[in-house]
């Protein structure tokens, strides 16, 4: 079983490969990804390691969690999964789910539609 672990506040110039040959040195690596800004193609300065075992990512953790790299202190912990994202405007998973409200609707006035 594999481990996912998040790296946080890394320095800008850290890059996948770099991450990779950081975390080997506690176990095999599956896999090192930096995550990048879509727009400017720079790092977000966060990352996400996939370690083969958890013995290895728990080894790694205690041993980098605050480490100083470039003057940063980096944050190496468990990857919490990804939480459903449902936004303000109505938009999420399931798509777009409108309010449920009986007092809004059509066919209860003229050319409105309806009472507001």
């Amino acid at each position: 079983m594999s481990s996912k672990i998040y790296v946080g506040n890394l320095p800008y110039s850290v890059t996948d490969s770099s991450l990779k040959s950081n975390f080997a040195e506690f176990g095999s690596v599956s896999s090192a990804k930096v995550m990048m800004d879509r727009e400017t193609g720079t790092s977000k300065g966060f990352g996400f390691v996939e370690m083969a075992s958890a013995e290895a990512a728990q080894a790694a953790i205690a041993a980098l969690h605050g480490m100083s790299v470039d003057g940063r202190s980096i944050v190496v912990s468990l990857a919490r999964p990804r939480e459903a994202n449902t936004d303000s405007n109505g938009y999420g998973a399931g798509g777009y789910t409108a309010a449920k409200r009986s007092d809004i609707g059509y066919g209860t006035g003229g050319y409105g539609g309806g009472r507001y």
